[in-house]
This record gives structure tokens, C-alpha cells and sequence, in this order.
């Protein structure tokens, strides 16, 4: 894949959860051609026809897994999406399972708080299990890998709130969400993606007859 195809903008500190254009790790600036090259060099940018968790269709597709396994560059990415949150009082890290536990463990370590996730029952409701509680007033960032429509990380933030807990914001690897979710807490994100979307019933690749894939699911 050619990096000029893909529409990047780094960002990391927001008061008011919008993006901006830089981010720091652990004291040092990163720049937007070391990302590229992190996501380039794990495989980790697909092209191909995929069906999205949010249900949409597009030509490309972030597999967050590839650049997490690499787990030196995962270290590094998520020190940086920590560093925004730090001094906010954070007592706990929630993702939604499975894509954004990696992701929030490593956050949560960085933040030197605990870090728990939330599964899906047989409705798709998002539950605590394992023995994981939230307490009533406890500060909780939502952590996830990527965000299209949101819908996941709005059902781990009404969870956090049934149990009386308080979401103070989302962190999330990659947003691709286009400017088109608002959480109505801050959202910060570490990479934003302006990758093309498709409803399924305007898909051109579906016109095409090119065979989907769903890669999430593997």
C-alpha cells in the first residue's frame, strides 16, 4: 500500500476532546512518519473489500492486532495515549472485548492503575465478568483500538455508568470515525484515519462483485 493513500493526522492533548496535531511519548515528540511507518511495517493498513464491526463496508481496513503483537512498538504507542490522560485521576481502564484489550492493559500499566474489559452475552450486551466491579464514583477511561460509529464504546460507557461509575473519557488507537461520533465526554485518539466508509447498499465493491472479507472475525 501506498502511504500517500492514506489520510493521517496525529493527535493526543485535548481539554475539550477534540484532536490535535501532535502527541508526546514519554517525554518525546513523535513524529507522523514514524507511525506510518509502525502501522506500514507490521501489515497492519489492509486493502481489499471488508465488512466493518459498525456494519459498513470499505477498501481498507486497520487490523490493530498486527501492529499489537509487536509488542516494543505497541509499548511505545500506547505510552503516548496514556501521557494524555495522566493527572485526571484515573483509578481504572475498561475496553470493550477483544479488540481493545491490549490495548487498554497497556494504558492502564502505563497509568499504574488496573485495567479490566467488558464481554458481550449471547444479545451483544456488554457485561463485567470474571469477578470485575466498578464502584460507585470511580474515575474509569474507556479504552479501545479502533472507533468507526462508536457503538461499542457507547455500551461500555452506559455500563460504566449503570454501576454508579464515572467515565472520565475514551482513549482510542485509531479513530476512523470521520468527526461523525460524539461521546460527550473528551475522545482522544492517537491516530486518525480519514479512510472511505460505504452503507452496503452504495458499496461499490459490492457492485463489483468483489467477494468481502471480514477480517475481524479471524
Amino acid at each position: 500500500m501506498e502511504l500517500r493513500q492514506i489520510s493521517i493526522i496525529l493527535l493526543l492533548r485535548s481539554n475539550s476532546g477534540k484532536n490535535t496535531s501532535k502527541y508526546s511519548s514519554q517525554g518525546k515528540f513523535m513524529h507522523e512518519a514514524v507511525v506510518l511507518q509502525y502501522l506500514s511495517e507490521t501489515g497492519a493498513l489492509l486493502e481489499g473489500h471488508f465488512l466493518l464491526r459498525s456494519g459498513l463496508h470499505s477498501d481498507r481496513y486497520f487490523q490493530a492486532a498486527l501492529v499489537l503483537q509487536h509488542t516494543v512498538i505497541a509499548a511505545k504507542l500506547c505510552a503516548a495515549m496514556a501521557e494524555a490522560w495522566e493527572g485526571q485521576n484515573i483509578e481504572t481502564v475498561i475496553s470493550p472485548a477483544i479488540g481493545g484489550i491490549l490495548v487498554g492493559q497497556e494504558i492502564g500499566r502505563c497509568l499504574g492503575v488496573k485495567a479490566i474489559f467488558a464481554e458481550k452475552d449471547e444479545q451483544s450486551n456488554l457485561l463485567l465478568r470474571r469477578g470485575f466491579t466498578l464502584k460507585p464514583g470511580e474515575r474509569v477511561l474507556v479504552a479501545e483500538d479502533v472507533i468507526t460509529k462508536g457503538g461499542r464504546v457507547q455500551q461500555t460507557l452506559d455500563l460504566v455508568r449503570a454501576q454508579g461509575a464515572i467515565p472520565v473519557g475514551i482513549a482510542a488507537m485509531v479513530d476512523r470515525s470521520a468527526g461523525g461520533v460524539d461521546f460527550g465526554i473528551p475522545f482522544r485518539s492517537l491516530v486518525k484515519l480519514n479512510l472511505p466508509t460505504f452503507e452496503p447498499t452504495q458499496c461499490p465493491l459490492c457492485q463489483k462483485g468483489i467477494p468481502i472479507d471480514k477480517p475481524g472475525s479471524k
